[in-house]
């Protein structure tokens, strides 16, 4: 029984040479079953990402498995070449191949044979074995492999391939050499050429032939009859339900064995493989393998935060495909554009193969952030003139008792300076009226007195005029006599105490000095702070905007620690 044993040469029926597979130092074996099915017995060889172990499969038989460690594109789309190359080349020594996320893997039996490198050491070949070989190379070439890369054995003139390794793609002319090399090797020393009968020759023996034939003949049926059991022929159940399979060779005499593996093109529970195959001759009694597709469940993979391109990987992987895409704003998620914001059925979850996955694609965030100021003690059309310059919307407002004056803002939700999204909706509490009832009962007002009209007024009689005397200076209406008018001085200036609305509208630079920040404005009625002190960090690069009622001429204070830090003209 020839596989892929890392004990003969490289191309001859063996696995690769130690120089290429041993490393140092040996890793340690696992301990978990190989996907569940296969208990790892030891390893064999290592080439790359390709380790080569004997296990124990399920029901006791001993195989090997060619485990991959796939943890990049590159290295996933090898494994899949390799696994087309599979598929073209039909290894008789090849029983499974599983691809899916986290478990890369093809599984081989024993083929029994000889060996090709024990049958180019005889001395004398069949020109019809060397003709097969060369048939299995160029059937080998066309799916990028060489002679070299397989293990192959012959079961008489026909060669079979027991296991092939995974190589680097190679050039047809790579391909060509290398089977040369292998070919001169069978070619070297005696070649059994096929003879050519020539016509009419045979019929000088026809008597002995006929004597000789009936003599076999008779030998034959006597060793059929009491030495051999009867030979049937092996039915071809491929795709057929396994339980029918069975019952179609357990009638013949045969007896079965089921062995699991996976094919996306077959249904589950149909057979996919058998062993021999169908139309071979054997003695009733002997063991047929049969090969039920028998997938393991299958889990959703992840692929939010991917985009479709990469999320067509592990989908693919998983033999699930892309369903449906749904493009949604991804300002709520900070889901940036082109990335998938979440998937029906959700990753983690078992389903069926060939199942469409949904995904919602964002289309970006196109939202801003800013912060809500200070509204309390404004009131409430102040408030909302301040909310909507910050981009935000008051959509909602009770009322309080309280002693301020009648809709003044006592809260509000979002809590001041905190950063908000843009359009985000804002919550007032506004003072209302403190009402109670008297305490003690008042009296009823008295009447008033009935109205009696005012007595007529008297006439005025004008006091007679004296004409100044001589040398005495006259007097003006409205001034003592003796005394000096005052003189007539210009009043001074009004101040502009008119009230009026401005904007504030700041930004304060990014790289801001380290303080705390207020602002302030100054007009006729003095100076008073309309932002209360912030540290540096929380308004660098932000905007501060709203409207102000101002007093006559008026300008804004930036200070910082207390002190002037710049001055912005009102707009």
């Amino acid at each position: 029984m020839t596989g892929p044993d890392s004990s003969k040469p490289a191309g001859q029926g063996a696995a690769p040479e130690p120089s290429q597979t041993q490393p140092t130092p040996t890793p340690a074996l696992p301990t978990q079953p190989i996907d569940g099915k296969y208990q790892v017995l030891r390893e064999l060889s290592r080439a790359g990402n390709v380790t080569l172990y004997e296990v124990r499969a399920a029901e006791g038989v001993t195989r090997r498995v060619a485990w991959f460690e796939v943890q990049t594109p590159a290295e996933r789309q090898s494994f899949h070449a390799y696994r087309t190359a599979l598929r073209t080349a039909a290894p008789a020594g090849l029983t499974d191949v599983v691809a899916r996320p986290g478990a890369y893997y093809a599984v081989w039996q024993d083929v029994p044979g000889t060996p090709l490198a024990e049958v180019a050491a005889q001395p004398t070949k069949r020109q019809e074995m060397i003709e097969a070989v060369e048939a299995l190379g160029t059937r080998l070439a066309d799916a990028g492999f060489a002679l070299s890369d397989a293990d192959i054995v012959l079961q008489g003139d026909q060669p079979q391939v027991a296991y092939l390794r995974p190589v680097p793609p190679r050039t047809p002319e790579q391909i060509a050499t290398l089977n040369a090399g292998v070919l001169g090797d069978l070619r070297d020393g005696k070649v059994k050429r096929k003879r050519e009968r020539r016509p009419g020759a045979w019929l000088t023996f026809v008597p002995g032939l006929v004597f000789l034939a009936g003599a076999s003949w008779l030998g034959a049926q006597a060793a059929k009859v009491y030495l051999n059991p009867p030979v049937g022929e092996v039915s071809n159940v491929i795709s057929q339900p396994a339980a029918d399979a069975a019952r179609a060779l357990t009638k013949k005499g045969f007896r079965v064995e089921y062995a699991y593996g996976e094919n996306g093109n077959q249904p589950i529970g149909v057979v996919i493989r058998q062993e021999p195959d169908g139309g071979t001759s054997l003695p009733t009694g002997r063991l047929v393998v049969l090969t039920v597709n028998k997938p393991a469940p299958l889990t959703v993979p992840k692929v939010e935060d991917m985009t479709l391109t990469q999320a067509q990987g592990p989908l693919g992987d998983s033999a699930l495909k892309l369903g449906k895409v749904i493009r949604v704003d991804g300002t709520q998620t900070r889901t940036p554009e082109g990335r998938i914001i979440a998937q029906i059925p959700p990753a983690g979850a078992s389903t069926q193969r060939s199942v469409p996955v949904q995904v919602l694609v964002s289309t970006g965030v196109r939202s801003e952030e800013t912060f809500i100021p200070d509204l309390r003690g404004m009131t409430f059309e102040q408030a909302r003139d301040w909310a909507r310059a910050a981009g935000l919307v008051v959509t909602d407002w009770s009322r309080e008792p309280s002693d301020k004056t009648e809709n003044t803002v006592l809260s509000q939700e979002p809590a001041p300076w905190a950063n908000v999204t843009v359009g985000s909706k804002v919550k007032l509490v506004i003072a209302g009226v403190r009402t109670a009832p008297p305490s003690v009962p008042t009296e009823p007002l008295p009447i008033p007195p009935p109205y009696v009209p005012p007595p007529p007024p008297e006439p005025i009689t004008a006091p007679e005029q004296t004409p100044p005397t001589q040398g005495q200076p006259s007097t003006q209406p409205g001034t003592q006599p003796g005394t000096t008018p005052a003189p007539d001085t210009a009043a001074p200036p009004a101040v502009d105490t008119t009230p009026r609305q401005v904007n504030l509208n700041y930004t304060f630079p990014a790289e801001l000095p380290a303080g705390i920040y207020s602002i302030t404005v100054q007009d006729a009625s003095g100076e008073r702070e309309i932002m209360p002190g912030v540290p540096a960090g929380q308004v660098a690069s932000r905007r501060a905007q709203a409207p102000i009622q101002v007093q006559g001429n008026a300008v804004f204070i930036i200070r910082r620690d207390g002190g002037e830090y710049a001055r912005v003209p009102v707009q």
